[in-house]
């Protein structure tokens, strides 16, 4: 067997591996089956985010943390009120409406677009060093307090509306922890957040941290909605999960997404954009013709993941041949 030949087939079997250890071993949560894995948990990501999860130090491997480790963070907790009423008066202007309207500038959003038809929305105030003209212009003062926090990575406002829930789903990418803060909430014990099957509710000007890649799921089962401010936090890492990091966060920066036209858009949200109009199409024949559109998807993903292995295997097969030459 040649270097490149076994280099590809071990990426291979970690790769199941990685798939399979979320799947079936990692953390309490199950889905309910493999196709629901495959549907709401981002298996792709798996094997970059298995390393990143060995980097993490041990204290920081719960599903929920106290939010006591991020440098500054008094600084919100102090003056959640002052970042509420620049919420709500964001609220009063229509602008989480305004995002979640198909055209709009901010409605094609590749991380998050699966909860508008939930009803959810959300309000972007920076994203991995990309800053918001609009956020800057509508909620200078809670744009300011985030700056002082250089945990921070991202953040933005987001609403779940009365009666409405999010189904049991894991973000894709391990590059960070998430942290929430009550802003204006129902303060309700039926109105929470579950992530691995621990319960954590939301108050007003109270505040957690949790691993979004562990399954969770929301409701909101009151008669009021919930706002709060949601931000991308470090996740506690050693030097090497660090360093792996950088290209994570290349890639979720090519993410950033446009509250109004005023704003930047990134490259992979713009590719996305691009392409949602053919998605509209295909989401039409799936209803409209579902054995086509599943027989359409399977040769569209296995021709992909064997694009991608020869991509691989010629890459390894060149160094190989350089090595020897």
């Amino acid at each position: 067997m040649s270097v490149s030949v076994f280099i590809v087939s071990s990426m291979v079997l970690y790769s199941i591996a990685c798939v399979a250890y979320v799947y079936r071993w990692r953390g309490q949560a199950r889905y309910a089956s493999f196709k629901q894995y495959l549907r709401k948990s981002w298996p792709v990501f798996a094997p970059l985010n298995c390393l990143l999860y060995m980097a993490t130090q041990a204290w920081a491997r719960e599903p929920v943390l106290n939010a006591d480790y991020l440098q500054n963070i008094a600084v919100l907790r102090d003056n959640w009120q002052l970042i509420r009423d620049e919420a709500l008066a964001l609220q009063a202007t229509g602008a989480f409406d305004d995002i979640k309207t198909p055209g709009s500038a901010g409605y094609y959003d590749v991380g998050f677009r699966t909860f508008y038809k939930r009803g959810w929305s959300k309000f972007y105030l920076t994203w991995y060093g990309t800053h918001h003209r609009s956020a800057q212009r509508l909620c200078p003062k809670t744009v300011a307090l985030l700056s002082q926090i250089p945990q921070v990575r991202g953040a933005m406002f987001s609403i779940l509306p009365a009666g409405s829930e999010l189904s049991l789903h894991a973000d894709p990418m391990a590059s960070s922890l998430r942290y929430h803060l009550g802003l204006s909430t129902p303060n309700s014990a039926k109105c929470y957040i579950n992530v691995d099957g621990e319960h954590c509710i939301w108050l007003d000007g109270r505040d957690f941290v949790f691993d979004e890649t562990y399954p969770h799921y929301a409701h909101n089962g009151t008669d009021a909605a919930r706002l709060i401010l949601m931000c991308d936090v470090e996740r506690p890492m050693r030097l090497v999960g660090r360093i792996f990091n950088l290209l994570y966060r290349f890639i979720i920066r090519g993410t950033v997404v446009p509250n109004s036209a005023e704003d930047k858009r990134g490259i992979f949200s713009a590719l996305f954009a691009m392409i949602a109009p053919l998605r509209q199409k295909t989401l039409h024949l799936r209803s409209t013709h579902r054995r086509l559109y599943k027989t359409l998807k399977l040769i569209l993903n296995t021709s992909l993941v064997i694009l991608l292995l020869i991509i691989f295997l010629t890459f390894f097969s060149l160094f190989e041949h350089l090595l020897l030459k």
